[in-house]
Formats: structure tokens, C-alpha cells, sequence
């Protein structure tokens, strides 16, 4: 086994163990540890097919990046029903996986946090303490370009069903993305309570959601051009308000299925 291959080997069990990550927090800013991009890389350059069937169902991957497997002794509460966690991904003890779900490699998932069905979290996405990642919705990978921050989720944060959050955005602590809200970079998020657009940053690219921001899907009407003289609106999420003790408790039901 050559050098490379070996590192490889030796970061995917740093991965799954929690003691590498592809991002951290420093001084209250994230920073993307692109090393470690690079080398997953190179288990998907060194990788060979195989045939990774298991029963009817045929499946043919590389054979450096299988299916994670887990033990009781994890603590991850996995629901029979067709979810997978590929190598390199990173569960807490405590953390629900609803069916179906897919973790891909290199994504970090905290403790008392719930991936609902059909969600999925994407490579190299970090995800916090107590998230609830509802139904059919989907945190976007960003494993290249390698000096990219992926999407990170931060900690308490409620992501609604069909919910879709792409291209590196963050979610600050304690904010609801309600259902259907679609996060990107170059969608403009209207914030209702100040009136002012927040957008990505130029320097980085990155979209931020604010702390505690509660946000839902609207619309805003196109000003120039022929769809604006027709009333055409366009997408835009919305900051309606920003969280209190009543968004607390009609979130609070999580709680009860853990």
C-alpha cells in the first residue's frame, strides 16, 4: 500500500472517531481544514469498482469509500429502513437516523441531533448539537473546490421539511428555516424586522442566516424590465422575526420523539 493511501486510511478513522474535522470553529469564526479535502480525494483517485451488492439490490462503488458500519456501542440510533453512512462521516452517540437517509463522506454530525427521512447531508457538511434535519430536506456538499467552507449548521438550529441549504451557507445557532426555504449564495435573504437585504459575502461567497433567525419562503416583485411591467414576484426567503419563547415551544416536539 502506497503513502497516500495509507494517510487516507489513517484520516477516514480520524474522521469517524470526531477528532478531524473538515472544518472547526476558531475564535468564533469557521475555518475549512482543506487538507483534509484533499485527502479524501485521494480515495476516490486510488479507489477501484467493486461490487458492493447486498442481496436484490446491486450497488458498485470504490472500494477505499464503503458503507460505514456501527455497532450498538456507538450510540447512534439508526431506524432499519435503507439509510447509509458512507466512510469518513462523523456520528455523535445520541444521534437519530430516520429512514431513508443518506450521510456522505467527511460530514460531521453532533450529539442529539435527528436526520428525519429522505434527508441528506451532504459531503463534508458540519451539523451541530441538537439540530433537527426534517423530512426530504437536503444540506448541500462541497467537497471541491477544496479551499471552500462547506455548509455548516450550527448548534439548536430546526431545519423544516423539503428545506434545501447549498454552496457553503451557514445557519447560526437557535434559527428555524421553516418549510420549504431554499438557502443558497446567490439568493438575497429579506430580513422583515430591519428592512435591509443580507446577502453573501463578497469576499468569501458565503450567505450567512443571522442567530435565532426564524425564515420562510416569499417573494419579492422583479423592479426592471419586461417582468416587472407583468408582476412578476421572484423566490427570496424572509427573516420574519427572530427566535422567542413561542417559536421554542412549537419546535419542542422533537424532544418528545429522541
Amino acid at each position: 500500500m502506497n503513502t497516500e493511501l495509507e494517510r487516507f486510511y489513517e484520516v477516514m478513522r480520524g474522521l469517524e472517531s470526531g477528532e478531524i474535522r473538515v472544518a472547526e470553529k476558531v475564535d468564533g469564526q469557521w475555518k475549512v481544514n482543506s487538507w483534509v479535502k484533499e485527502v479524501i480525494l485521494t480515495g476516490f483517485r486510488y479507489g477501484k469498482m467493486t461490487d458492493m451488492s447486498q442481496g436484490q439490490f446491486n450497488f458498485f462503488d470504490k472500494d477505499t469509500i464503503p458503507v460505514r458500519k456501527f455497532s450498538p456501542e456507538s450510540g447512534v440510533r439508526i431506524v432499519p429502513g435503507g439509510s447509509a453512512v458512507r466512510t469518513g462521516a462523523y456520528l455523535a452517540p445520541s444521534v437519530i437516523v430516520m429512514p431513508p437517509s443518506y450521510i456522505n463522506i467527511g460530514a460531521y454530525v453532533d450529539s442529539d441531533t435527528m436526520i428525519d427521512s429522505h434527508a441528506l447531508v451532504g459531503s463534508c457538511a458540519q451539523v451541530g448539537r441538537h439540530v433537527h434535519l426534517s423530512a426530504a430536506s437536503q444540506l448541500g456538499g462541497v467537497l471541491e473546490p477544496v479551499g471552500a467552507l462547506p455548509v455548516i449548521i450550527e448548534d439548536n438550529v430546526f431545519i423544516g421539511g423539503n428545506c434545501g441549504i447549498y454552496e457553503g451557507t451557514i445557519v447560526r445557532e437557535n434559527a428555524v428555516i421553516a418549510t420549504g426555504v431554499i438557502i443558497n449564495s446567490s439568493t438575497a435573504i429579506f430580513d422583515a424586522t430591519t428592512g435591509e437585504y443580507i446577502r453573501a459575502d463578497e469576499t468569501t461567497g458565503q450567505m450567512v442566516v443571522p442567530a435565532g433567525a426564524v425564515v420562510v419562503a416569499g417573494s419579492r416583485p422583479i423592479t426592471k424590465g419586461p417582468g416587472a411591467e407583468k408582476g412578476v414576484h421572484i423566490y427570496t426567503p424572509v427573516i420574519v422575526k427572530y427566535r422567542d419563547e413561542k417559536t421554542a415551544a412549537s419546535v419542542v416536539l422533537e424532544d418528545l420523539l429522541r
